[in-house]
């Protein structure tokens, strides 16, 4: 406790500390210091100058980077009993890092290739378990106590333009500058997140600088396609015109629950995303809703099959030899209200009869909340946000954790069940460029669905680096 309390407070005095130092940048910065502000850095080159060809104006390549450093720590909190994936009631602390390097290359015309290199160190609180919307959007379910490396993403992208007006498109990790036209059909496929291309949410998508549980990056009931580090292969298509889009992907899933190894039966395993979006402004301030449907064809066992069996607990693995489907559904809403004020909206429905296989325990989803940018009390980089949570189970995904069953994330051994609710606060203060740091805060009633447990704070501090 001692130990959690203490980087906490460490990383909220050095928050603290920056504070007046950048005020004061902001109320009177040199001139050579303004002159910097306003020249942003473009690794591959600047774009060429007005009245040069689109062709010549494109970005070649690109370098980014970006570390996050989270620090979480709950205290002691009531538990009637404690099973094998059960958040700790003992006073925790865990840390979570995260190292990406980016690159992007043009190949020609409208076609790059990205990669990203990842390394990651640390666990969630308990391991990654005991709650399903889990507080850390950054605590991979395959932790580790020294830092370990891989390739999280190689894919290329083809896109190919429509004619008509077009847009600008800024340097950005996993971005190239230059121009593309408005309408336009995108093609992607290689390693990638699934997240990259669906369900993106203008106020609560990116744990590393937004909310950090996993239901605000993401629907929850969408049992997105993934490995245990939130990757996987693939292929999507996206036709964009300006005031709507429609996209499709079909991507590889694991071999088993919550496995690193993909399923090397594509043509019978597999998941496949639809998600058609829309697009609008409200009194010039702009809008957007999205409705994403699922469906994954894998070796999921069936929960009623393991309630039918006289084993306990109960156990879906001896009935995963077959394939059988998993399929919902995701309402996905973000809209301004006034300039620096947005407010956001997340539903999800899955048939819940089957596993979880990738990404968590829910099976009804819902979420609302509000992100407010800082220039209101002059500090415009600054954001505040606070969302709320709530997280349900089937009727017979609830038997099954009550006859002991266990999922990705949740199984205290029985169950009192409730629905899972979650209230999160954040404040993240802009440093220097691209130096943030965070507070956040969360409280979790019904962790994992169980009445006999909880409620529990958890107490966050996060840093974030990227250029």
């Amino acid at each position: 406790m001692v130990k959690g309390l203490s980087r906490t407070l460490l990383i909220a005095v050095v928050m603290l500390a920056c504070i007046p130092v950048t005020l004061a940048l902001a109320a009177d910065p040199s001139e050579e210091l303004q002159n910097e502000l306003r020249v942003p850095s473009t690794p591959g080159g600047p774009a060429s100058p007005p009245g040069q060809t689109g062709e010549e104006q494109e970005q070649a390549w690109n370098i980014h980077a970006q570390n996050t450093d989270i620090d979480q720590w709950h205290p002691r909190y009531p538990a009637a009993y404690s099973g094998p994936q059960s958040l700790s009631d003992r006073s925790e602390d865990r840390e979570t890092v995260s190292v990406d390097v980016y690159a992007g290359v043009r190949l020609w015309r409208g076609a790059e290739v990205y990669v990203d290199g990842l390394m990651w160190q640390g666990w969630g609180l308990s391991h990654t378990f005991g709650v399903a919307a889990f507080p850390n959007g950054e605590a991979f379910r395959l932790g580790t106590n020294l830092p370990q490396g891989t390739v999280a993403r190689l894919f290329v992208r083809q896109t190919i333009g429509l004619g008509g007006e077009q847009e600008p498109v800024e340097d950005d990790q996993l971005q190239l500058a230059g121009n593309r036209d408005v309408s336009r059909i995108t093609l992607t496929m290689g390693k990638l997140s699934v997240k990259d291309l669906f369900d993106s949410n203008a106020y609560a998508n990116d744990p590393r600088t937004q909310f950090l549980n996993w239901s605000l990056l993401a629907n929850g009931a969408w049992d997105y396609p993934a490995d245990s580090l939130g990757y996987t292969t693939g292929f999507a298509a996206e036709l964009n015109q300006p005031h709507w889009a429609v996209r499709y992907g079909v991507f590889q899933i694991p071999t088993h629950l919550n496995a690193m190894a993909a399923d090397p039966s594509y043509l019978e395993a597999w998941s496949m995303v639809t998600e058609l979006e829309g697009r609008y402004a409200v009194a010039t301030h702009p809008g957007a809703i999205r409705v994403l449907t699922f469906l994954t064809r894998g070796h999921m066992g069936k929960y009623q099959d393991a309630l039918n069996a006289p084993e306990r607990p109960a156990d879906t693995t001896p009935f995963r030899g077959g394939f059988h489907v998993k399929y919902g559904v995701g309402l996905n809403m973000d809209q301004e209200v006034i300039q620096g004020v947005g407010v956001f909206t997340r539903l999800g429905w899955s048939d819940g009869h089957t596993d979880s296989w990738m990404f968590t325990d829910v099976d009804r989803t819902a979420s609302v909340g509000v992100s407010i940018k800082g220039g209101f009390w002059q500090r415009p980089e600054d954001t505040v946000g606070m969302a709320g949570v709530l997280n349900g189970l089937s009727r017979v995904h609830q038997d099954y954790f009550a006859a002991g069953g266990l999922g990705i994330l949740v199984g205290d051994g029985t169950l009192s069940y409730g629905w899972e609710r979650l209230l999160e606060v954040y404040y993240d203060v802009h440093i220097w460029k691209g130096l943030h740091a965070a507070l956040d805060y969360q409280f979790v009633v019904n962790p994992a669905y169980n009445r006999d447990r909880g409620p529990v704070s958890v107490l966050g501090a996060r840093v974030h680096w990227s250029f």
